[in-house]
């Protein structure tokens, strides 16, 4: 298949499925060390509804801990949930398309579009919740 049939789906909606976190220590002042571990899918959605396009969804699990090593019951826990919906357009079919998400190449170049969407806001809420996570990481590694 050549690169310029290829279909691309666009992304049109992301959104924070759910946000939570605790943070009972005093992490003002305090070293803390994280660990952050992540949980992507993806899922092709094919409509019931004639001439409807296909929908792709990734799905990213984002969950950390962070704890004193010097306190072992000072420790927060955070996880968030995170999903964006790329569309095909109406001429792409389910059999074009289900080989393309083997492929890891395809599958990298949907998951970097939603991912740093992801992470800013996740970082964003442990930033809120007294944590500096300037050094997680914004992009795929």
């Amino acid at each position: 298949m050549s690169e310029l049939s290829v279909p691309r789906p666009v992304l049109r909606t992301f959104r924070v499925l759910a946000f939570s976190g605790q943070n009972k220590g005093d992490a003002a002042g305090t070293q803390m060390q994280m660990n952050l571990q992540q949980e992507i899918d993806l899922a092709l959605a094919v409509p019931s509804v004639a001439g409807a396009g296909l929908m792709l969804g990734v799905m990213i699990k984002l969950q950390a801990t962070a704890a004193n090593p010097q306190d072992a019951t000072d420790v927060a826990t955070f996880s968030g949930e995170y999903e964006a919906k790329f569309f095909y357009s109406s001429e792409a079919s389910e059999k074009t398309v289900a080989p393309l998400l083997e492929d890891n190449d395809y599958q990298y170049v949907l998951v970097a579009q939603a991912y740093p969407l992801a992470m800013t806001h996740f970082r964003r809420e442990l930033q809120a919740m007294g944590l500096d996570a300037r050094e997680l990481p914004l992009g795929l590694a």
